[in-house]
């Protein structure tokens, strides 16, 4: 893993209120940790096989580009990390994990604000034709609260087999049972097109949103 443990402890902790546990699991329940320290400990676990049978072995150029990015990202998180702690201490008295939630939402939303990539780019972290481990050049664009905020939003609802949206938790909350494995999908057995919404476009014709 990449994170040591206060670093661990840290952004659990910012991910918690990111999405917050409530009536229904949260990013902790989800291990959205796991997603993310996984993803930044190296190249093992980027590209999902399509037969879900495990991870594509990146090499050469292509493992040289990946590493460059990780390198970027993995300084993205130490140094916001240390400054969430700064911030903490200056406000509070204490490091961000130890706060109280009320007390880490306050330092959090000093940290969040708009981002100024165009909307498609902002989305793409997102978007169901790629893995969500793929969208690296996003990534390296953002700063340090929206690039937390994408990790937890893509740990809580990627497919479990890059390591979070445990036991499916993430899916359960939208009400989306999901593929048994990646290779339903790649094979086209599986489809999550009844689960789209609806929406009229023009003259009455319908669309999948």
């Amino acid at each position: 893993m990449f994170f040591d443990p206060h670093q661990r402890a840290t952004v659990e902790a910012a991910m918690a209120r990111i999405i917050p546990t409530d009536d229904a699991p949260g990013a902790r329940e989800a291990g959205t940790i796991d997603f993310l320290d996984r993803y930044l400990s190296g190249l093992d676990h980027v590209y999902a096989k399509p037969d879900g049978s495990g991870f594509e072995k990146l090499e050469g150029k292509r493992a040289d580009a990946w590493r460059q990015r990780l390198d970027i990202i993995r300084d993205k998180y130490a140094h916001g990390i240390a400054d969430l702690d700064r911030r903490s201490r200056d406000r509070f008295g204490s490091d961000f994990a130890t706060l109280e939630p009320a007390q880490q939402d306050t330092v959090l939303s000093e940290l969040d604000r708009p981002t100024t990539l165009p909307e498609a780019e902002t989305v793409a972290g997102f978007a169901p034709v790629e893995t969500p481990l793929q969208q690296a050049s996003v990534e390296i664009d953002l700063d340090f609260f929206p690039l937390l905020a994408l990790h937890t939003r893509q740990g809580f609802y990627a497919d479990p087999i890059y390591g979070g949206n445990r036991d499916r938790v993430g899916w359960d909350v939208i009400g989306f049972p999901g593929p048994t494995s990646l290779a339903e999908v790649h094979s086209g057995r599986y489809t999550a097109l009844p689960y789209f919404a609806e929406q009229e476009v023009g003259h009455g014709a319908q669309a999948e949103a």
